[in-house]
């Protein structure tokens, strides 16, 4: 039995990472306030690496939303794939060519496009969803702060088209 609500569980359950790269920042800088030829240095990397985690950290967060649509992502060897009622599919990563953020009937979905022009619509609520943070990073040229915004926006009612990405078109 827990002191704590399963709600208050849940929401320090979401922060966890960003609180663990701020942890790390602050050890940084306490162990740099000490100064000298090895301190110094050694707690400026590692403030310089907790405030890098804390940026990934809190863009990976608006990925992470409740799983409140049906279905569920999976990802396995570079291949995406969304398993929901009635609709479905999988795209391996590097056929993706295009990424857009839709909104239908007031529901965000990614539509990741491949290059024979097939679409995979997944809700953005859907179960596993976060993975689909560190999946897009892999993608060239890719604007993670872009994505990031747009997965955290305000959602209206109206139906809504956003391109955030294309896949970069190779000369020769």
């Amino acid at each position: 039995m827990s002191l704590l609500r399963p709600e208050a569980l849940a929401r320090l359950a979401h922060w966890r990472e960003a609180a663990a790269a701020g942890l790390l920042l602050a050890v940084g800088l306490w162990i740099a306030s000490g100064g000298g030829y090895v301190l110094l240095p050694l707690g400026a990397l590692l403030a310089v690496l907790g405030a890098g985690w804390m940026v990934i950290a809190l863009r990976r967060m608006r990925f992470a939303r409740p799983a409140t649509l049906p279905g569920w992502i999976e990802i396995d060897e570079g291949q995406l794939g969304y398993y929901g009622p009635g609709i479905g599919g999988f795209v391996a990563l590097r056929d993706i060519s295009e990424i857009r953020l839709l909104v239908l009937r007031g529901v965000p979905h990614w539509r990741l496009k491949q290059g024979d022009g097939q679409a995979l619509l997944i809700p953005l609520a859907a179960k596993g969803a976060e993975q689909l943070y560190d999946a897009f990073a892999a993608l060239p040229g890719i604007d993670m702060a872009r994505l990031s915004a747009a997965a955290g926006a305000s959602v209206s009612a109206q139906p809504s088209v956003q391109t955030l990405w294309q896949r970069p078109r190779m000369r020769g």
